[in-house]
């Protein structure tokens, strides 16, 4: 796994993951799993989507989680 990409739920990260912090996990991701670290013209949209589809699915995990029997993104 990609040891630059940080744990975003709480008690790891003290506040709410930002969107920022989302999409610079899935850029990491992506980069890791396409073995590019910036994409060549012809490889750039597939990439972009792909690190909005991660950052996405990122979030609703995020958002889906329970941490100590209360959500991690909000009402606690």
């Amino acid at each position: 796994m990609c040891r630059s990409i940080k744990t975003l739920r709480p008690p790891a990260l003290p506040e709410e993951a930002t969107d920022d912090d989302i999409r610079a996990a899935a850029l990491q991701y992506v980069r890791k799993v396409s073995g590019f670290r910036a994409p060549a013209a012809h490889n750039r949209e597939v990439f972009e989507e792909a690190v909005d589809a991660v950052a996405r699915a990122t979030a609703e995990l995020l958002g889906g989680l329970e941490v100590r029997g209360r959500s991690a993104r909000g009402a606690g």
